[in-house]
């Protein structure tokens, strides 16, 4: 997985995997999903960044515990 922030298009984009692009939707306004042929998520772009996400050139990365 890889993120990326486009300060010139103050554009987020986090990419799942580096298949190509075979659709787009934009399921909210601002909000653009990107599927390979099989109809899996390839990645999330996110326009006007800067309006929608508290600090778009910072990420804080977690991963959950597991249950014991």
């Amino acid at each position: 997985m890889k993120v990326v922030y486009d300060r010139e298009t103050d554009t987020l984009t986090v990419i799942f995997t580096e298949t190509p692009v075979a659709e787009s939707d934009e399921d909210k306004p601002g909000v653009i999903l990107d599927y390979d042929a099989s109809g899996n998520l390839v990645s999330l772009e996110i326009l006007d960044a800067s309006r929608r996400v508290a600090s778009p050139s910072r990420i804080e990365y977690q991963v959950a515990p597991v249950p014991a």
